[in-house]
């Protein structure tokens, strides 16, 4: 049977249900300011993205032949460096988004893309022909475009240090690709220029006097790795001199001076990997990648 609550009883349920629906709804409105603010920052980001639009650049892998099961994984390391590549310069497009002129994202990030791209589709060209025909015309698919506005086109999740990892690890017997062109020679008159049109000059360390013995199986490719530090150079004085003016106070650092401290420390790892092979690989060399810029 059932017994009637005292009064003082039914007094502490109607408290007590009254605290729970205040709880509850306490918990209803916090729940629903922390899904606005989620939504703000999720809309906020859309639209940084937007701004920034995103690069797209022409797909490698439909366009190749054939490719030799010797050459496969090769192939496969550089594609993924590729699409590497483009995340990496997406990311510095969102990150950079209103720094510099209007030539700002062709000089600080579609140009060194282009290079990047330039030289590993060259590695991918070299690892089909030693044992098949090389593929020719490749390099046009080595320039990008900005499409503004757009989603961004990455093409793979891979990570921000991927490019620098995978591409220290190209078969260094390979001829470094496009950024050999010019003549090392150069090096000297591009930073004569360089001071002489007010823009001054970039000046690295030297890396051959900070090299141990190196073994005679290594010193045709170590020579080679030297002479293509010293056109990084050249190139990259030849572009101080056609961009002065341009961007603002972090331009040379963005555009110039990183980018060429990525390619060093790229050809500066192959070295290291040369001598490697036959004796005691050399340590600390990446700590000569790094140039300045002296007026």
């Amino acid at each position: 049977m059932s017994r009637a609550l005292p009064k003082y009883n039914k007094r502490r349920v109607a408290i007590i249900g009254g605290a729970a629906a205040v709880a509850l709804t306490g918990a209803i409105v916090a729940g629903t300011a922390l899904a606005g603010e989620t939504s703000k920052g999720s809309t906020a980001t859309a639209r940084t993205l937007a701004d920034a639009g995103s690069i797209t650049c022409p797909d490698v892998a439909s366009q190749l032949p054939a490719i030799p099961a010797s050459a496969q994984a090769e192939v496969d390391r550089n594609l993924t460096l590729l699409q590497t590549q483009i995340a990496e310069a997406n990311k510095r497009l969102v990150d950079t988004v209103g720094q510099g002129g209007p030539n700002f994202v062709q000089n600080a990030i579609l140009g060194p893309l282009a290079d990047k791209r330039k030289s590993t589709i060259d590695r991918i060209a070299i690892s089909i022909g030693r044992t098949a025909e090389k593929p020719q015309g490749l390099d046009s698919l080595a320039t990008c475009a900005l499409n503004a506005g757009g989603a961004a086109d990455t093409g793979a999740g891979a990570g921000e240090e991927a490019g620098a990892g995978a591409e220290a690890g190209a078969t260094p017997g390979e001829t470094a690709g496009a950024e050999e062109t010019g003549n090392a020679g150069n090096a000297g008159n591009a930073g004569d220029a360089g001071e002489a049109a007010g823009a001054g000059a970039i000046s690295c360390p030297d890396v051959a006097s900070q090299l141990p013995a190196i073994p005679a199986t290594a010193q045709a490719e170590v020579d080679r790795n030297l002479t293509l530090l010293n056109t990084q150079i050249a190139e990259a004085n030849k572009r101080l001199v056609d961009t002065v003016g341009q961007g603002g106070p972090n331009f040379v650092q963005n555009a110039i001076l990183g980018p060429l401290a990525d390619k060093r420390k790229s050809t500066i790892d192959r070295i290291a990997t040369s001598i490697g092979r036959t004796a005691e690989k050399p340590q600390g060399l990446d700590s000569l990648a790094a140039c300045t810029l002296t007026k």
